[in-house]
């Protein structure tokens, strides 16, 4: 009777659960639907479908241009929020913008420049809401360090800011690029724990380049690690001027106050947006009445009216200067767009919408193109200013149009106020803003949870710190890099166990009742087979089963008959990969077992057939799941018998 319900079982498995080999496929369908896949994962095109041209036309217009779709719905509602939202922002663009012009080796004007037509070219083509462009400290920075190694800003201002803005041109252009040739996936190079290090190295090095200004230091080093500050620093001990440091630590702590105290009262945000403007008006009216420049005080000096000149005939394609031009508009735009779409991914989160990044990626190179012929270097959207637009209500990009015509207004009538503004304050502004970067919590997180991340992240902080901004950047994304290739090159291989009672097999380390099925050894392959990795794989499956055949040896349990390969998590392979397949089932052959696959995805099983490795195995030792390749093995071995259940199909086993 056991006989006769072992063969109806094996006859069940052969008849109903055989898998399927696909339908050959033209090479032009398989082609195109692995390039949509690649390149069009959100089908963008299919709102198009089915739709007459004047609709397309319109849809087309509105993709490009988000603001045609949501400005037909703005309400006055609206105007009154994003009007707060964009007078509150502009009082923290003015300090930051000049702040962070004087950060890149650029006449302070830059600054507001900068945060008036970018701001403009956004709000109508960006699809966030809360975002507010403006120049950040980073960039700006990895600007004066990569064009100060070529030309000295001092000894020659003016190709240093014609490269600026040619620099600012490549960026634009690399950006928008990149989101029309939907190329994002290259900004996700950036993991998360290389941007938290890197912006942590970033932000200390900044602060600490802002010791001249607060000592009043007249020279300082150029090179950015924190060596050569720290030399140059105390080097001088004999031109520290106490007034400087007075003035500058009291407004650090001026400005560090209202941050606390803004981030335990949410309600008060504005206390914090406002205080970097009011020390600005402080500073500058101390300055004006004390005659602080006579004594020590460096001001801003002369600023001059009027809205940005056109600097398009000022862009510099020479030879001599077009590398270096062109790897700073590269290396700043991908630094740009990591942040800024993180920032507004952030964001949209909390409001719970979405942003397309290949949309922000081309509206941040329109923008950046459109400034680079405008007088203005780069920009995009920081987080400290963002964080104060969301937080002051904002509803759309308006709040950016608002802050544009703020930054008009000041730049057409108000930019004299800002002659006695004391350098030391702009050194104020911006070590406040930075020690924000410095994200320690998230580091402590990252050795908790993943400690290749943390060395990732202290990577690139002590890449920046000690090195460049260049060097910790390229460190960390090596080292991102390597684990990619570690993970394809070395994939995770498994024994799988039975759960008592069940037709379950799980991974045995994760669960320790899981049982071995005697004379069966049952492996998982745990990611795709390519060249990379069919070497490795060969090698781990034969280590597998001699480290089996001893362990049955020692035990004196019943030898090891059939090698299962579940293949759940093997999306495709490669001509290498089949022949590894090829390789191992002959070194199985020589000893005696016999190799079964258990649920070959559709490309596996495409190519299998087509390189005949089919007919080699035999397609009746290749089943749907790992249960009924067990009951067929079963039934060959005559030793194992589960209980006479019916067989259930099994979930393709990805939670190994």
């Amino acid at each position: 009777m056991g006989n006769a319900d072992d063969e109806y079982r094996w006859t069940n498995v052969e008849s109903a659960h055989r898998v399927a080999i696909p339908p050959p496929q033209p090479f032009f369908k398989t082609f195109k639907t692995s390039l949509k896949e690649t390149f069009f994962p959100d089908d963008p095109l299919r709102q198009f479908k089915n739709q007459p041209p004047s609709r397309r036309f319109k849809l087309g217009l509105q993709y490009f241009l988000p603001i045609l779709e949501w400005a037909p719905r703005y309400t006055f509602d609206f105007f009154k929020s994003d009007l707060i939202s964009g007078i509150t922002i502009a009082s923290l663009a003015v300090p930051q913008g000049i702040s962070y012009a004087k950060l890149a080796n650029l006449p302070p004007i830059l600054g507001l420049y900068s945060s008036f037509v970018p701001p403009l070219v956004y709000a109508m083509m960006g699809s966030s809401r809360d975002l507010a462009v403006g120049t950040v400290a980073v960039a700006s920075l990895l600007t004066a360090s990569m064009l100060g190694d070529e030309v000295d800003a001092t000894e020659n201002p003016t190709l240093y800011l014609h490269l600026a803005f040619t620099a600012t041109f490549f960026a634009g252009v690399f950006q928008a690029a990149l989101g029309i040739l939907r190329l994002g996936f290259i900004v996700d190079m950036l993991s998360h724990a290389t941007i938290v290090g890197f912006m942590a190295g970033a932000a200390t090095v900044v602060s600490l380049q802002q010791l001249k200004g607060i000592l009043g230091l007249d020279h300082f080093t150029h090179g950015a690690d924190l060596v050569s500050v720290l030399r140059s620093v105390f080097s001088q001990t004999h031109e520290w001027r106490w007034e400087s440091g007075v003035l500058g630590c009291g407004f650090l702590f001026f400005l560090l106050v209202t941050k606390y105290f803004s981030k335990r009262r949410p309600k008060f945000f504005w206390v914090s947006a406002m205080a970097p403007l009011t020390s600005v008006i402080l500073g500058s009216l101390l300055a004006y009445l004390t005659h602080a420049e006579n004594h020590g005080v460096e001001v801003i000096g002369h600023l001059k009216k009027g809205l940005n000149p056109i600097s398009l005939t000022d862009l510099t394609f020479e030879s001599k200067y077009l590398m270096i031009a062109l790897k700073t508009g590269i290396m700043t735009a991908i630094i740009a767009l990591a942040e800024g779409i993180a920032v507004g991914r952030s964001f949209a989160m909390f409001k719970n919408y979405h942003i397309d990044g290949n949309k922000e990626m081309i509206a941040f190179g329109m923008m950046n193109i459109a400034g680079s012929f405008t007088s203005c270097y780069l920009t995009t959207g920081p987080f400290s200013k963002s964080a104060v637009n969301f937080n002051a209500g904002c509803k759309t990009s308006v709040s950016n149009i608002v802050m544009a015509i703020a930054i008009m207004i000041t730049l057409l009538f108000l930019t004299p106020l800002f002659h006695y503004t004391p350098l030391v304050v702009l050194s104020s502004i911006i070590i406040a803003a930075m020690l924000g970067l410095i994200d320690y919590e998230t580091a402590i997180h990252l050795w908790k949870i993943d400690k290749f991340d943390f060395v990732i992240c202290m990577s690139a902080y002590i890449g920046v710190v000690f090195g460049s901004v260049e060097m910790g950047l390229i460190i960390a994304v090596a080292i991102s890099l390597l684990r990619v290739l570690l993970s394809v090159a070395r994939p995770r291989t498994f024994v799988l166990g039975n759960i008592p009672n069940s037709t379950i097999y799980r991974n045995m380390d994760q669960y320790p009742v899981a049982k071995n099925v005697p004379g069966i050894l049952i492996l998982n392959i745990n990611a795709p087979i390519y060249f990379t990795n069919s070497s490795y794989l060969r090698e781990r499956i034969l280590r597998w089963i001699n480290e089996e055949e001893d362990r049955l040896k020692s035990s004196g349990e019943t030898s090891l008959q059939y090698v299962i390969l579940d293949m759940s998590a093997v999306g495709s392979i490669d001509t290498s990969g089949i022949s590894m397949f090829e390789e191992v089932q002959k070194i199985i052959d020589r000893r005696g077992l016999k190799l079964v696959l258990a649920n070959p995805g559709s490309e596996v099983m495409k190519k299998l057939d087509k390189s005949k490795f089919i007919d080699t195995i035999g397609q009746e030792w290749i089943y749907l799941t790992v249960g009924e390749a067990v009951v067929a093995c079963n039934f060959m071995l005559h030793s194992y018998k589960p209980d006479p259940v019916t067989v259930k199909s099994e979930a393709p086993d990805n939670n190994v």
